[in-house]
C-alpha cells in the first residue's frame, strides 16, 4: 500500500471550522487521491463535530465500491461512560460513514489516564468481539503518552494490530512527546506504525526564512513534502496521515509520495539542520488538534491564540495582534481563563496551557512594555 493516508480532521470548510464541509472540493480531493493509487482514509466521531464522518459517507462511501478504499475510525473516550455505551457509539459511526465494517478501528488519543477508562469499560474486549464478528478488520491505538505507557499497553494487549503515533522531525527527540522512543516501542513489539502530525499541524510547512533556505537549497520539494517523506522513511511505517484541507495541499503531497523515495543522507542532514534552527526559536508546540476547545467553559479558541503568539515570536508581529482580535471577537480572550485545566487534561502535547494563556494575555491585552 502507498504510504500516504488522507487524514480527515482538517477538511476544506465553508465558514471556518464551525461551518460546513466544502463537499464539492472534498469530492474532488477524494477522486484525485484514489486516482493516484492511495486508499487509506482516517476519521473520528468527534472530527469537525461529526461532519468528517458524514462527508466521507457522501464523498467516498456513496461514490466508490467498498473494496476501493480503507477506512479507519476511532472510539473516543468522551462518547462513552460505561461498557454499555460502546456498541451504540460504534453503530452510530457505521451509520454516519455508511459502511458495514471498518478496516481499522482505533482506541483514540490514549494516555495513561484514558487507558484506565478504556480498561474499566472493557473496551478492548468489546472491540475484539466486533473484530471477531467482521465489523472491524484491524484493531489499533491512537497514542499520546510516554514510551513506558505504550509498552505496558502492548504487553497487556497483544491483540492490538497497529499503533498510530505523533511522529515528525521536531518531536522525534522532544522531551514532552518522545516520538522517537515511542516509535522504538512499536518496533520492539512488531507493530506497524501509522503516523499522525507529520507536518506538526502545518507548522513544518511554513518554516522561518533561515530554516526554509536550508530545504530550498536541496531543490527537491516543499517544506511539507520533506516533513512527510521524513516520517515515511523509517522502517515499519505503514502510512503517513496528512490533514489536507485544500486541493493544492493534496497535489503537493501526491507529487512527493506517488513515487515515494526515502530521504537521502544529504536530505536527512538538512532536516537535522532545520531541527536545530527551530530548537533555537521560542515557540509553543501546539498542533491545533482542537481537543482543548470542546471542554473550555470560557469558549476560548486556545489553538488560535497560541498560534498568534507563535506568529508574534517568529515573525515579529506579522499581523498577529489583528488575528488575536479576530479570534476573540466572539469567543473568550486569553485573560478569561479561569484555570480549570480541562484543556491541559485533553492536550496530546501535554502543554501548560493555563500558564501559556497568561503569557498570551500579557502579550496581546496589555500595553507593550518598553
Amino acid at each position: 500500500m502507498k504510504k500516504l493516508g488522507f487524514g480527515c480532521m482538517r477538511l476544506p470548510m465553508i465558514g471556518g471550522t464551525e461551518g460546513v464541509v466544502d463537499q464539492e472540493q472534498f469530492n474532488r480531493m477524494v477522486d484525485r487521491f484514489l486516482a493516484e493509487g492511495f486508499t487509506y482514509f482516517d476519521t473520528a466521531h468527534n472530527y469537525l463535530d461529526g461532519k468528517s464522518e458524514t462527508a466521507i459517507r457522501e464523498g467516498l462511501v456513496k461514490r466508490y465500491p467498498r473494496d476501493a478504499y480503507l477506512l479507519a475510525d476511532k472510539l473516543t473516550s468522551v462518547f462513552f461512560k460505561a461498557e454499555a455505551d460502546i456498541l451504540p457509539v460504534f453503530q452510530q459511526q457505521l451509520e454516519s460513514t455508511g459502511v458495514e465494517y471498518f478496516d481499522y478501528y482505533l482506541m483514540h488519543a490514549i494516555t495513561a489516564e484514558r487507558y484506565k477508562k478504556y480498561t474499566d469499560c472493557n473496551a478492548f474486549a468489546v472491540t475484539s468481539q466486533l473484530k471477531a464478528e467482521g465489523k472491524i478488520r484491524h484493531l489499533g491505538l491512537s497514542f499520546h503518552d510516554k514510551p513506558a505507557v505504550l509498552e505496558q499497553i502492548l504487553t497487556e494487549h497483544p491483540e492490538i494490530d497497529v499503533v498510530q503515533i505523533q511522529f515528525n522531525y521536531v518531536d522525534y527527540d522532544s522531551p514532552s512527546i518522545e516520538s522517537g522512543a515511542v516509535y522504538q516501542v512499536c518496533r520492539k513489539f512488531g507493530k506497524p506504525v501509522i503516523v499522525m502530525e507529520p507536518v506538526k499541524g502545518g507548522s513544518l510547512a511554513k518554516l522561518p526564512e533561515d530554516a526554509q533556505a536550508v530545504l530550498e537549497d536541496l531543490q527537491g520539494g516543499s517544506a511539507a513534502s520533506y516533513a512527510i517523506r521524513y516520517a515515511a522513511s523509517f522502517e515499519g511505517i505503514f502510512t503517513v496521515l496528512s490533514g489536507m484541507s485544500t486541493l493544492e495541499q493534496m497535489e503537493d503531497n501526491l507529487r512527493c509520495m506517488k513515487d515515494f523515495q526515502p530521504l537521502s543522507h544529504r536530505e536527512f542532514a538538512a532536516i537535522e539542520q532545520v531541527r536545530e534552527i527551530l530548537k533555537r526559536r521560542n515557540t509553543i508546540p501546539c498542533t491545533a488538534c482542537q481537543y482543548c476547545v470542546a471542554g473550555c467553559p470560557q469558549h476560548i479558541r486556545i489553538p488560535d491564540l497560541l498560534a498568534c503568539m507563535n506568529a508574534r515570536e517568529q515573525y515579529k508581529g506579522g499581523g498577529s495582534k489583528f488575528y488575536y482580535n479576530v479570534h476573540t471577537a466572539d469567543h473568550g480572550k486569553a485573560s478569561d481563563c479561569i484555570g480549570c485545566k480541562q484543556c491541559e487534561q485533553a492536550c496530546p502535547q501535554h502543554l501548560p496551557i493555563t500558564a501559556l494563556l497568561k503569557t498570551v494575555a500579557e502579550a496581546f491585552e496589555e500595553p507593550a512594555k518598553a
